[in-house]
């Protein structure tokens, strides 16, 4: 993608999955990259796993302080920070009625306040300095409803609100956008669900598969790029065609 190399960019949640995979597109693209994860044990793998990279940095997104800190260490490594991929989340499934409230807290306090806390860090530095591009994962569950995933759904509905109002906010000097992909076989994914309910998942997608976190990464690379330039303020869904229809197709 053009101008991407030597971009500085901060990628959480980026030990795994999803992460992991645009982790390695951007240092292919000739990024500098430093992730950011709760998991230390997976995080001082990549140093290995991803020659290249920058920096690691152990960091709850749920907790602030945490946030404020691993975002100026990651400054310091880097220089500064031109693209931040907002990318840590969890997922529990439950139904509705089962849900505790320290497990509604749980997600919640990552995929939803953990995006808030670090896109508005992140953001204040760019604005102080030459702007940048923040890209926030949001998912379809925020756009229709799923069963068992009542909060998981309201947090990535809250993330796609929260991108379009950072958009307009913070433009022009910030382009903000979200993600938002359907089923893509992530570690998480595979954990959640049986080799059955995928082949149930995949006989409802037009496109008959789940998706890869190497395809997610390749839009999050084209976003940040200077192919994007002219694209903020936007929810991108990729789902093999999943949420185009509805109960009559």
């Amino acid at each position: 993608m053009r101008g991407l190399e030597n971009k500085r960019v901060v990628i959480t949640g980026g030990a795994s999955g999803i992460g992991f995979s645009t982790a390695v597109r951007f240092l292919d693209e000739g990024a500098k990259v430093v992730v950011l994860d709760r998991d230390r044990e997976a995080g001082e793998k990549l140093p290995t796993e991803l020659p290249g990279l920058d920096q690691f940095i152990p960091c709850d997104v749920s907790d602030l302080g945490q946030v404020q800190n691993a975002i100026e260490e990651a400054i310091q490594a880097v220089g500064g920070i031109d693209v931040l991929i907002n990318n840590a989340g969890i997922s529990l499934r439950h139904a509705f009625l089962d849900i505790t409230r320290e497990e509604w807290e749980r997600v919640l306090g990552v995929n939803l306040n953990g995006v808030f806390y670090v896109a508005q860090t992140v953001a204040r530095h760019m604005l102080e300095n030459d702007g940048g591009v923040i890209l926030n994962m949001g998912s379809t569950n925020g756009i229709m409803g799923y069963q068992f995933y009542s909060d998981y759904n309201a947090s990535k509905a809250g993330v796609i609100e929260l991108t379009k109002s950072m958009a307009l906010e913070l433009a022009p000097r910030i382009r903000v956008n979200a993600v938002a992909p359907g089923f893509i076989l992530t570690p998480m994914q595979k954990a959640e669900y049986t080799d059955e309910m995928l082949e149930e998942v995949n006989r409802k997608i037009p496109l008959q598969r789940t998706g890869t976190p190497e395809e997610v990464a390749a839009l999050f690379a084209f976003l940040a790029s200077e192919e994007a330039e002219f694209i903020t303020g936007q929810v991108y869904v990729l789902d093999g065609g999943e949420i185009a229809g509805g109960v009559l197709s």
